[in-house]
Parts: C-alpha cells; structure tokens; sequence
C-alpha cells in the first residue's frame, strides 16, 4: 500500500478526533466501508438534517451564540477591540472548519495551521512556525522529514478539549535534543500508542492532535524544518463525505469556536485582575491548555493611557531562548509583520548589566527595546522562559512617556 505523505509548508494550538474512521479490513488492506449500507433511523436523520439544510442552520445559529463572549462585560467595549473581535470569531471558524472537516481524516492526516499570520489562538508565538495534523490513538504514524537550523523544535501529541472543557491535555512529547538525525539532518518520528524501537512520540487513549513548534531567533538567517506525516496502517484510499461526517464537522466547529473564545477571554479576564504586572500562576495552569512543557509561562495584562508606559525589568536567567509579545484582548499577537511588537534573546538590547529592559508605549522614547500597542490601550502579554535554570518574574511600574524622553 502506497501511503498519502502531506508535506507542511513554512508559513505555518489544536485538532480535535471526531471519530472512527468507519474501515473495514478485507484481507491485508483495508478499504473503504461501502456506501450502500442499511439506513438506519439515525442515519435517516442525519441525512435528513443535511439535505434539508438544518444541520447548516443550526451551525450558524450557534456560531451567532459565540458572539456573546466578544459582549462581555469586562472585555474592552473600544472600536478597535470590538472589531478585532468580531474579526476573531471569523479566523476561528475558519480555523475550526480546517481542522474539523477539510483536515480530519485521520487515516489521511495533513499539516495545517491553527496559527499563523492571519489566525491566532491563546497568545501565539510570533517567532513560531506551527504544525497541526488530526491523529486518532488506535492507528500509527510516521512522521519524518529533514531537521534544517531552527533553534528549537518540538513534537508533541494532545487530548483537544477546546471545544468541551477548554483544556489541551499533553499525552507526548519529544523534541530535537532527544532526537536521532541521520545525513543532511533526516529524522523519523513514530507515533502511537505501543512503544516502538528508535524516535517515539507517545499517544493515549484519548489523544486526537499533534503539534509541531519551531521556534526562530532569526528567521533571516535560519532554516526551518521540512516535516511530513503519513498512517502507516491506513486504508488505501479515503472515503466521501457523507452527511454524518458533514454534520459533526459542523457542530465541532461551532463548539470549537465558542469553546476557544471563552476559554481565552476567561484568561484574559483572569490577568485583568492585575494590569500591569505578571501572573504568578502554577505552570499546570497553561499545560492543560496546550502549553509546551519545556516553557515556563508568564502571562500578563497591560492598561495604558496615551502618555504612560509601561516599564519591564527582569534579570535574563541561564536558558535556551526566550521572548517577550504584546497580545490583544483575545489573546492574540498583534501583527508581528509590520510593526515592532515582540522580542527576543537574540533580537534584545540588553542593559550593561546583562538585564533586560521593555517599554511598551505607544511611541518609542528611545529607551529599552521599545514595543508599540498598535492602537490599543489594552491587551494581554507574555514572557517565555525556554529550558530556563530559573524562572524571575519581571518587575513592572507605569511611568510618564515624557520622564523616559527626559532620561535618555
């Protein structure tokens, strides 16, 4: 049997199973169910619901649900705000319905991405490249493909629970100090639930996503990894779509959608507790919602006036990268490719000291490394300790822009 390879491209947390793959084995090959199967009374219904149209009414209706979350009370009512919200809810559908229906075959998983330059969910990393396939835990998979010189990648699989609880559980990991790579870097990664003899990548029970993280200091100059997935025990060719698998994708993504929203409004609405400061919250917090287990987190939320700035020193600790964004309300970065809104241990200007020094402001005073809010007088933040020694958390004080100008 020839296997389907998908090859991620390099512009770029979260899918989630939607079931069996309804295979049946006839010798050494499985093929596809057939499509003439008995009609039963659910399935009657199913079909009913999608020729007539309802499945895709209720899918609208519940994605007009979701726009509560952009009306809460405590989100910033601003226009700016408001319309990155709504614009939100767009990339997430568009997002849900990759993940849901157009890459959620599990037998012929494919690389998308869930974040990019145009999608962003849960404080993305701007100096990321992001891979996502759907995988189920009773098959196996390869993925393989040629290492480049990104300082930092990482595989991991994750119980996607965005759209029920809003958690991500991690059920494996592995990354590239753990690694074999052969001639010109190749690599070969199985993933499954038995254990098998070289590169592993565990799955559970549960486990319905992969990721992949490559993490940048200088895109310029550095090359990213080629990675491809391929099931190794699949069927030879895919099965049509059909209305139950039409209908699910749809609800999944409804519930993916609102569940996303709320889960990171919820966060941000935790940080608002404390503006201008970093949350001091235990590390299981983020890692059930996806986060990268060699990371240590500091979320934060930010409030300025057009004439204040806020101030950030921290000493930089013994790690292997680390780096510094400014988000908005939804958690998303804010756009990376035009304007000066993240840093990071390369890209930083360190104090004589060694420390490090951030101005978020709307102007740059010329102090420090300057990042710009872009419009807003809200948002969110995050420093990322990478294989960190320790972990300090920043001290943080708002000060008038005008005593930055002066002091320089």
């Amino acid at each position: 049997m020839t296997a389907f390879r998908q090859t991620g491209d390099t512009s770029q947390h979260l899918v989630r199973s939607l079931g069996s793959s309804g295979v049946v084995l006839t010798g050494q090959h499985p093929l596809p169910r057939v499509l003439n199967r008995p009609m039963t009374r659910a399935n009657d219904e199913m079909v009913s619901r999608v020729t007539s149209g309802r499945a895709w009414e209720e899918f609208c209706e519940a994605l007009k649900a979701a726009g509560q979350v952009i009306l809460r009370p405590e989100a910033p009512d601003t226009e700016l705000d408001r319309a990155e919200g709504w614009r939100y809810l767009t990339r997430l559908t568009r997002v849900g319905l990759e993940m849901m229906l157009e890459c959620a075959d599990v037998d012929f998983p494919v690389f998308y991405q869930a974040s990019h330059t145009t999608a962003k969910i849960g404080a993305d990393n701007p100096d990321n490249i992001y891979f996502n396939a759907t995988i189920a835990p009773d098959r196996t998979y390869r993925v393989s493909g040629q290492r480049g010189s990104v300082p930092y990648l990482s595989f991991g699989t994750k119980a996607n629970r965005y759209a029920t609880n809003g958690t991500m559980a991690s059920t494996g990991e592995i990354d590239a100090p753990q690694m074999h790579f052969a001639a010109e870097g190749r690599f070969e990664v199985i993933v499954s639930r038995q254990r098998h003899a070289g590169d592993w990548l565990p799955m559970e029970d549960d486990s319905s996503m992969l990721i992949v993280r490559q993490t940048f200091l200088d895109r310029a100059r550095e090359v990213p990894a080629q990675v491809s997935i391929e099931c190794v025990d699949g069927p030879a060719v895919p099965q049509p779509l059909d209305a139950r698998k039409l209908a699910s994708a749809l609800t999944s993504t409804a519930a993916f959608v609102h569940g996303t929203a709320r889960t990171f409004a919820d966060w941000a609405q935790l940080f608002q507790r404390a503006p201008n400061a970093f949350a001091a919250i235990d590390q299981a917090f983020y890692q059930r919602g996806g986060g990268d287990p060699n990371i240590h987190y500091l979320h934060g939320y930010w409030m300025l006036g057009r004439e204040q700035a806020l101030v950030i020193e921290t000493p930089v600790p013994e790690c292997e990268i680390w780096n510094f964004q400014l988000d908005n309300y939804w958690m998303e970065s804010l756009d990376y490719r035009y304007l000066p809104i993240h840093v990071n241990s390369h890209t930083a200007r360190y104090e004589p000291d060694g420390s490090l020094k951030l101005v978020i402001a709307a102007e740059d005073p010329g102090v420090g490394n300057h990042l710009t809010t872009a419009g807003h007088t809200s948002g969110t933040m995050l420093l990322r300790w990478t294989r960190a020694k320790s972990h300090p958390i920043p001290k943080c004080r708002v000060v008038p822009v005008a005593s930055l100008r002066a002091a320089r």
